[in-house]
């Protein structure tokens, strides 16, 4: 499993049981925090709902874990049952569920947007990679490889998703994760929950974990394990990061998770790049086409995208923050 979880969370907030006063002066009790957790995505999930109401909390936690769990189930490259193994075993999936359309039709907006950049297609990259244990496959290999790679090739639409070229794959693990986190706020909503934090591996968040403090969230450091490169306060929009550390094939990270479409290698410039945006699926595409683009291209973009903002580190450590992403972080 490619692994992209680069957050931790820095603070709840002590929100269960903490006294105040309402305006009249008689004591209040502020709603409890309430949580939640499951396996999906081939980690743990978690979800935290401050309301006053624990059943209904509950309820909505659960249809919250639900919803990620079927993302989980309909989009994993491992599971026999799930719609993306059977397309990538026979390269042609008849009536796909609504949501798949929706998240291909998203990876092939990005696709266009960042000049293919971002491509869901890089999965035999990866694969070859991956089964390449004590080394790196060798140049015609990867040439073998990248020759079936291309977004282009991908259709979709109601009756089938159909490959355009023989012993293509696609990975959704650039954008499952934040679209799982959508679909959780969304039935979090649905129960009438103003203040929420759904954990992913992306972030998506309601509200604030109690009045007067926000959703807090560290930044992990690319390098020093432990340690934070920031802490954010989230302000309505998801986050997301992605780094050359999350699977590396080589001790140097020069070769890792992360696939430019266009070389069929890993880029070589970026350690991380995390990025706020309206909904955890643009936060997820972006941090991984941002990764591809280097940091100058990545923040050119994200100043005429509505709404994003990013934090890139490179390999030698150089931090460069948008202003209002500046603003939230310490």
């Amino acid at each position: 499993m490619m692994r992209r979880r680069t957050f931790i969370a820095a603070s709840l907030g002590a929100a269960a049981g903490a006294a105040g006063h309402g305006a009249a002066g008689a004591p209040r009790i502020d709603a409890a925090l309430h949580t939640g957790a499951a396996l999906a995505f081939g980690t743990t999930v978690n979800v935290a709902v401050r309301h006053r109401d624990a059943r209904l909390a509950r309820a909505a936690i659960a249809d919250a874990l639900a919803a990620l769990q079927g993302v989980d189930r309909l989009m994993s490259i491992y599971s026999p049952d799930s719609e993306v193994f059977r397309l990538n075993r026979d390269g042609f999936l008849a009536r796909p569920d609504p949501r798949l359309l929706v998240v291909l039709g998203h990876a092939r907006a990005l696709s266009a947007l960042t000049q293919g950049a971002f491509d869901i297609t890089v999965q035999p990259l990866w694969q070859l990679f991956n089964a390449a244990a004590d080394g790196l496959p060798p140049p015609h290999a990867r040439g073998l490889a990248g020759a079936r790679v291309g977004w282009r090739r991908v259709e979709a639409d109601r009756a089938r998703v159909l490959f355009g070229k023989p012993g293509m794959a696609i990975t959704l693990n650039g954008l499952a994760q934040g679209y799982a986190a959508d679909l959780a706020l969304a039935a979090l909503r649905a129960r009438g929950i103003d203040h929420a934090l759904v954990n992913t591996g992306e972030f998506a968040a309601l509200g604030a974990p109690r009045a007067t403090r926000p959703w807090l969230l560290g930044v992990a450091d690319p390098r020093e394990a432990g340690a934070l490169a920031a802490t954010v306060a989230l302000d309505g929009r998801s986050m997301a990061t992605s780094g050359d550390y999350a699977s590396s094939f080589t001790p140097d990270f020069s070769h890792h998770h992360i696939f430019d479409p266009a070389t069929s290698e890993s880029p070589r410039e970026m350690a991380s790049v995390t990025v706020l945006a309206p909904t955890g699926i643009e936060a997820d595409g972006l941090s991984t086409a941002f990764v591809v683009m280097g940091a100058r291209r990545a923040h050119a973009l994200a100043a005429h995208l509505p709404g994003v903002d990013l934090m890139t580190i490179n390999k030698r450590g150089e931090v460069w923050k948008s202003p209002a992403f500046a603003a939230k972080a310490a």
